[in-house]
């Protein structure tokens, strides 16, 4: 186990170098730059910048390097300092835009991912226990129109119900009185009050989605010949059931675990515009569309080194969970 440990820590600083070479060249892969796309913006509202202005345009940031220069400017800041560098769009370093949203994702996606598991795991291990029950068929229905909906559909149903019929604005996380407030217990409280909503929104779509998948695991489980023989020899079955059979189909629950960690970053992006809330997807969307690199790289390196990161979190895990999982000789 630690020899495997040790194998996957080597293995991820070539593979996080090569992310974040890839991460910096995807970002300059569509054609012009920021400063193209603001000659654009000024040239519609009339105003021409000379050749000169330009070059002193370009100076300024740094879009007269070559693309490696570049690079490798971006990189050294990231190691030396942990600068990820200047935000054209916004006007600020990266680092102080993805902290002002960061904490805010968090907890958003953290309760999201409590809310899931909490509904998901017993609902789905219900509906294996009780196949073909009227209940069963209910959380079947549920999880399908879950799965079928798209969650900034759901945010503007909810929207349009919530001011319809009570007369209630449901956008952003805080009231209008905490907007610009500092932290404190009552800024606390007044964003759990309205996080709710995303939350289920947020959650709805991967709840849907966890049911179908337990549901389908344990059954297969439910079947095989341990199952039955441990039956056979009394064991009690709600010891039988959570020893061995949910043991094994909860893996894809903690395999997940590996997309949580980039997920806590991304959110939901479609709905964060719907719901007016302040976490990173919409900043990552106007980076791209902006085509502002340092932040829009800064954003790709990220969620790839957390994807990266994540994947062998999940792998130590089910070598926890599982018992069929060992490792041995360093290899998985």
């Amino acid at each position: 186990m630690l020899q495997y440990l040790v194998r996957r820590i080597l293995l991820m600083i070539p593979t996080l170098f090569l992310v974040s070479i890839i991460s910096f060249m995807t970002i300059q892969l569509p054609p012009g730059d920021y400063l193209s796309s603001r000659l654009a913006a000024l040239a519609q509202t009339g105003q021409i910048l000379q050749q000169d202005e330009i070059e002193s345009l370009k100076r300024q940031y740094g879009l007269d390097q070559p693309i490696y220069v570049q690079y490798a400017k971006w990189m050294w800041g990231i190691l030396s300092r942990r600068d990820f560098g200047y935000s054209f769009h916004w006007g600020r370093p990266v680092s102080e835009l993805i902290g002002d949203r960061v904490a805010l994702t968090v907890a958003i996606t953290l309760v999201a991912v409590v809310f899931t598991w909490a509904v998901a795991l017993p609902i789905g291990i219900y509906s294996a226990t009780h196949q073909y029950s009227i209940p069963d068929y209910f959380f079947s229905f549920i999880g399908f129109i879950g799965l079928a909906t798209p969650g900034f559909l759901l945010a503007l149903i909810i929207i349009w119900v919530a001011v319809a019929r009570f007369n209630t604005d449901v956008m952003g996380l805080f009231s209008p009185q905490f907007m610009e407030a500092p932290w404190s217990l009552a800024k606390v409280l007044d964003m759990f009050k309205h996080m709710w909503i995303a939350v289920i929104i947020t959650g709805l779509g991967g709840t849907a989605s966890l049911i179908r998948v337990m549901r389908g695991n344990l059954l297969d489980e439910l079947h095989k010949p341990y199952v039955v023989t441990a039956r056979a020899k009394g064991l009690k079955e709600n010891r039988l059931l959570w020893k061995y059979p949910v043991r094994v189909a909860i893996n894809p629950f903690v395999s997940t675990i590996g997309w949580l960690l980039p997920e806590l970053f991304s959110g939901s992006t479609l709905v964060a515009i719907v719901l007016s809330l302040p976490i990173i997807g919409p900043v990552f969307l106007s980076a791209l569309l902006a085509q502002d690199m340092y932040l829009a790289g800064s954003f790709v390196l990220i969620l790839s080194s957390l994807t990266v990161i994540g994947t062998l979190i999940s792998d130590l895990l089910l070598a926890w969970v599982d018992p069929r999982i060992r490792f041995e000789g360093g290899a998985g």
